[in-house]
């Protein structure tokens, strides 16, 4: 039958393992990602994909716990804000609060995991995926433009363009989550230490917990370096094994 065939195809396609990337783009990808993390005005652009990790995070855990989720706004400044409703304390929101810092890193650890595979295609393809499911729960014109260019991109790039460049493309990506995980937890402990942020998810954990704020980013800090450390060891390992130092 024509459309069970199709269907086949198109699941060969997606779960099939392509090339091992040579060891120099996993080299570069990396310099390229930790550059954007580090520069002021790269970071100020890119950050938005963190935070649509970040508020995609806080949705997600809403909607495993049962919370009603009444949106997402993601704004210029890139900041955002995840709406559900449901009980103001216990074990649901506090699962929703400590999820957002923690999103980025571990979808970037989850796309090593499959790059340590060489499922380039099923990442691109997943990847669209999440950002259509979101831009679902979007609630500002900001934000649907924000999904709608970065979901463009993912899916320009996994239709138009050569293995090469989507290699590229993916191994950059993951790089860029695992080590922009990592500076937002910076610069929430940063703000906080100057005032500006008293309705951090830290200190309203910090409300719900016997745990202080100070507590908590640290928590996060810890998943983050430790994704960070994880994603590293899937990602290299094309290139240790190159210099005969893997199986």
């Amino acid at each position: 039958m024509p459309l069970i065939d199709g269907l086949t195809t198109l699941w060969d396609t997606l779960t099939s393992a392509q090339p091992d990337p040579p060891p120099l783009l996993v080299v570069l990808t990396a310099v390229v990602a930790v550059a954007v993390v580090a520069a002021r005005v790269p970071w100020r652009i890119a950050r938005n994909a963190v935070t649509i990790a970040h508020e995609g995070g806080h949705a997600l855990m809403a909607l495993l716990t049962r919370r009603k989720l009444h949106g997402i706004r993601l704004h210029s400044d890139t900041s955002g804000l995840t709406l559900s409703a449901g009980r103001p304390d216990g074990p649901g929101m506090i699962l929703t609060l400590l999820a957002g810092y923690v999103a980025p890193s571990l979808l970037g650890l989850g796309g090593a995991w499959l790059l340590a595979g060489n499922r380039i295609t099923l990442l691109l393809w997943l990847a669209v995926a999440l950002l259509l499911a979101m831009l679902v729960l979007i609630r500002n014109l900001f934000g649907a433009l924000s999904l709608l260019v970065t979901g463009g991109i993912v899916l320009a790039v996994s239709w138009y363009t050569p293995p090469e460049v989507q290699a590229a493309f993916a191994w950059t990506s993951i790089w860029f989550l695992l080590v922009g995980g990592v500076r937002p937890v910076f610069e929430l402990r940063r703000q906080r230490s100057r005032g500006r942020m008293p309705q951090s998810d830290a200190d309203q954990l910090a409300r719900l917990t016997p745990f202080p704020p100070l507590f908590w980013v640290g928590f996060f800090l810890l998943v983050a370096l430790g994704a960070l450390v994880a994603g590293t060891l899937l990602l290299t390992g094309p290139l240790l094994a190159d210099v005969g130092l893997t199986g």
